[in-house]
């Protein structure tokens, strides 16, 4: 005799006596097969093992889910915590959209090397993530985690995500993604960003994505985008960017893209001025779907169409705006630029304390600095005909004027000395008025007279005179 299904605890309850196969042969075709007992108020049932414990109010994971569950539904529940042991290794699909989780026990997925898909959408107080939060879901191809008010991704948290196809971020409120935060996602097909605070796009945000068809980023406050920001998506096909902040998009960016098909750009500020024309170049070009891009500057092209102007319609750039254009291709990423400057400076300065601050970044002049004079010869005459105001190369420059007898001596001038010269002072120039010797008289050589005593010189002089008479 047969016993009717007991439904009071949430659960097939099927006892079956003699003659009860017809029962249990009705329940396999209805495609159900007898299951093990069921937490309360769920429904369970195999082929495959299901756990159905959706819009039940739930505040905490129920006890009593059977180990060998594969699909687990705990959505549109209240559950706060998600803890190490509430589920089963065994576990394929699990669903735990729109509940009020706040915290993940990171080992809580420790060893769920089956599970294919995880939802954990619409919990908007879970805010942040630990790094080892997914770690060892080998097997994973799809993770939604929109509308969950996170602030910002852990660098590596999606480490050994190697199957993961779809990963869904939007609805967040993520300002920044780190430098290869997706760098291990290879098979990525789909990543959804859109809703977001982001405002700038680098180098390597999306570098490892090969695999990467479509990418979405509509609806965030982007500003600026790096020239190589999409380098690696050479399989993407769709790329939304519309309702954003950009004034102007590098066309290097788009030309890195040879599958692109679909492109939004529409909803931006775009400024269609001389730096618009790569763009406008690019465009012109591209045989893909484009949506509008209205102007909004210069005030004569607000309004139009920068796909639709023509090149002569655009502001021609004036000398510097032209050079602004030209080195704009090869600049690199902003914060990154200032950082390897920054250390270039700080570089230089540890090897060239001498220079200004201004001009830690200048190699220093690879001529050499004259060097001052050797002790015992007469200091190097100083060249007066340098124009004031000119700045000395460094402080080695500077050096004494003074022969050593003006240094070391306490002689004072005596106009009586032929040859003689007044004394100067430092570091200053005073035009020399030479000192002729009488007629018929050769000027001494520096070497030969300037070791005699003043007292000798001038009867020598008569004495050199008188020998000139007598030879004529």
């Amino acid at each position: 005799m047969e016993s009717e299904p007991d439904l009071s605890d949430g659960y097939w309850m099927v006892g079956v006596k003699d003659g009860g196969c017809g029962l249990e042969l009705l329940l396999v075709l209805w495609g159900l097969e007898l299951s093990h007992p069921c937490p309360r108020h769920c429904i369970c049932y195999t082929s495959p093992s299901t756990v159905s414990c959706q819009a039940h109010n739930f505040l905490f994971v129920p006890e009593g889910i059977p180990a060998q569950s594969e699909r687990v539904f705990l959505q549109n529940n209240k559950i706060q915590r998600l803890l190490q042991g509430h589920f089963s290794p065994t576990t394929v699909m699990l669903w735990l959209y729109s509940n009020n989780i706040s915290y993940i026990q990171p080992s809580t997925f420790m060893g769920f090397t089956r599970l294919e898909e995880l939802d954990l959408g619409d919990n908007r107080h879970l805010r942040s993530l630990a790094v080892d939060t997914f770690q060892g879901l080998s097997r994973l191809h799809a993770l939604h985690l929109y509308h969950c008010g996170l602030v910002s991704l852990p660098g590596g948290i999606f480490e050994g995500l190697h199957n993961l196809q779809y990963l869904y971020l939007q609805d967040n409120e993520l300002e920044f993604l780190e430098d290869d935060l997706f760098v291990d996602l290879l098979n990525l097909s789909h990543l959804f960003l859109h809703g977001n605070r982001l405002w700038s796009l680098h180098q390597n945000t999306f570098r490892g994505l090969g695999a990467l068809d479509r990418l979405l980023l509509h609806q965030n406050r982007l500003q600026w985008v790096h020239r190589l920001a999409f380098h690696d998506l050479r399989r993407l096909t769709t790329l939304y960017l519309f309702n954003n902040s950009l004034p102007e998009l590098p066309a290097q960016s788009l030309a890195l893209l040879p599958a692109l098909e679909y492109l939004r750009l529409n909803d931006n500020p775009w400024e269609c001025d001389c730096k618009a024309v790569p763009l406008w170049d690019w465009l012109r070009r591209f045989r893909g779907s484009t949506s509008s891009l209205l102007c909004v500057a210069p005030p004569e092209l607000a309004g139009r169409d920068l796909k639709r102007l023509k090149k002569e319609e655009l502001p021609s750039c004036s000398g510097s705006e032209s050079l602004h254009q030209s080195k704009s291709g090869s600049q690199g990423d902003v914060g990154v630029s200032l950082k390897k400057e920054h250390h270039h400076r700080s570089h230089n300065h540890h090897h060239h304390p001498h220079l200004p601050h201004q001009d830690q970044h200048y190699p220093p002049s690879p001529s050499p600095l004259p060097k001052p004079p050797a002790g015992g010869k007469s200091g190097r005459a100083r060249n007066c005909t340098r124009q004031r105001g000119r700045k000395a190369k460094g402080q080695n420059e500077v050096y004494s004027l003074k022969g050593p007898d003006d240094q070391e001596s306490g002689s004072k001038y005596d106009p009586s000395v032929p040859g003689g010269s007044p004394p100067r002072r430092k570091n200053k120039c005073i035009p020399r008025t030479s000192i002729r010797p009488p007629s018929g008289v050769q000027r001494a050589s520096s070497g030969g007279l300037s070791h005699l005593s003043p007292g000798l010189l001038t009867p020598l002089s008569l004495l050199l005179s008188l020998s000139a008479l007598i030879v004529r």
